[in-house]
């Protein structure tokens, strides 16, 4: 299946989830105003905190894509965390609001008036849905973009949700229980709620300049062993990721004899490698001589380039 052409930019990405939350409230509201259900008056609900969210996801996208300036001289790419900080908040508002929906409904359960038409409108709402969720995922992963992975994880999660209510509002006429179309508003409040919290959990950890997953973390010093041949070892590595910026410094110890020069080339080596492995890289570097060793087993030692394996040296070259 050939993939959808997107925009060049997050803000691009940002219009379009825009326009599809409008469109998939849309179907939403008049699959509930066709059947009357409780349970698909919450989705409805969720739906309408999709669109607020894509609207601050818009705001977010055109801020953090900003140059950096005299007043933010490490660029605005934080603003996508505040985005997504601000939606998990919304969504854990929203569960609250669906849950006293389905505390209502349970309490004075009506029957539904057309569960059928309501369940095909909320069913062309769920596709939609799917389609832009992945979307919204893949370009959130591959441009290392808070703002668009909450929105993902949002969109895909109502997925879900629409998925279990139309089999769900579909039993409520076979089986003759008219409350379970609160059970099933209540089921899709503490869906809403898992959802809000997973996105403030990673939106603040982000905020917090937590340091990436150890896998990350083991490919930066992989790229740094590989190709800082010439110096002796890299020590205090510390990095954060910051939206689609990776921030990265660490001190590089080379003998004392060397000139500025071949320091300086080795240092560009390093950073050509990290930026063509992670993207849009910070990099700073504070070359020390021999004697600022460390001698702890904290270091990274760099072996010489006649040590690396072939296929090590022969990428490290280019």
């Amino acid at each position: 299946m050939p993939e959808l052409p997107l925009p060049r930019s997050n803000k691009g990405i940002a219009v379009v989830s825009l326009f599809v939350s409008l469109v998939a409230l849309a179907l939403k509201y008049a699959a509930f105003a066709v059947s009357g259900s409780v349970a698909l008056h919450a989705d409805a609900i969720e739906t309408i905190i999709n669109v607020v969210a894509a609207a601050g996801g818009l705001w977010a996208l055109s801020v953090a894509e900003r140059p950096a300036d005299h007043n933010h001289t490490y660029g605005h790419y934080k603003a996508e965390y505040l985005s997504a900080v601000a939606e998990g908040t919304l969504v854990v508002i929203t569960a609250f609001v669906i849950g006293r929906e389905a505390v209502e409904g349970w309490l004075h359960p009506h029957p539904t008036l057309a569960p059928w038409g309501g369940l095909l409108l909320n069913g062309a709402a769920t596709c939609v849905n799917l389609g832009w969720g992945l979307v919204m995922l893949r370009a959130g992963q591959a441009r290392h973009s808070p703002a668009l992975i909450a929105g993902g994880q949002h969109v895909l999660s109502d997925v879900w949700t629409g998925v279990a209510l139309v089999a769900g509002v579909a039993l409520i006429p076979l089986l003759g229980w008219p409350q379970l179309d609160a059970v099933l508003a209540g089921l899709v409040a503490i869906n809403v709620l898992r959802v809000g919290w997973e996105v403030m959990r990673d939106s603040i950890a982000g905020l917090m300049d937590e340091a990436p997953d150890t896998q990350t973390l083991g490919e930066i010093r992989q790229i740094i062993s590989t190709n800082g041949y010439g110096a002796i070892q890299a020590h205090d590595i510390r990095t954060r990721i910051v939206g689609a910026m990776t921030f990265l410094e660490f001190h590089l110890v080379v003998p004392g004899s060397m000139s500025v020069k071949n320091a300086h080339d080795i240092c560009d080596r390093i950073e050509h490698a990290l930026r063509a492995h992670m993207g849009s890289t910070l990099v700073h570097i504070h070359i020390e001589p021999e004697t600022c060793a460390k001698l702890d087993g904290t270091a990274l030692i760099i072996p010489p380039a006649g040590a690396l394996p072939a296929s090590s040296a022969s990428s490290a070259e280019k």
